[in-house]
């Protein structure tokens, strides 16, 4: 018989808790590929979130799932660990191209 060792119950523990959750029906204006000059935000529909941002030689990256969306605002990491992305401008279309601001950025969707 094997026997569970308390590492292994913790990164279980992680793992089980790592799990975002999907983008709902709602938000899915925000799923894509959004770029600014210095910024670069990819969210998925399963959840999952890429974002790098440099400005004055500091960079900064997060990446994980979405843990909740509050109001038009998205938290992002594990556990404790987490990352709030305030949106004061949901996507929305100016001539024809997906806009969205993010933490005072306006980004431009890319993709899809």
């Amino acid at each position: 018989m094997m026997k569970i060792r308390p590492p292994v119950v913790v990164l279980l523990a992680l793992f089980l808790s790592a799990c975002g959750i999907p983008v709902p029906p709602e938000k899915a204006d925000y799923v894509g590929e959004w770029r600014a000059v210095g910024m670069d935000l990819v969210i998925t529909a399963d959840g999952s979130v890429e974002y790098r941002r440099s400005s004055g030689g500091i960079s900064k990256s997060v990446n994980g799932p979405i843990k909740e969306f509050r109001g038009d605002d998205f938290v992002v990491g594990i556990l404790f660990l987490t990352t709030t992305f305030e949106v004061s401008q949901t996507p929305h279309q100016v001539d024809g191209m997906w806009k969205m601001v993010v933490d005072g950025v306006e980004l431009t969707r890319v993709w899809p």
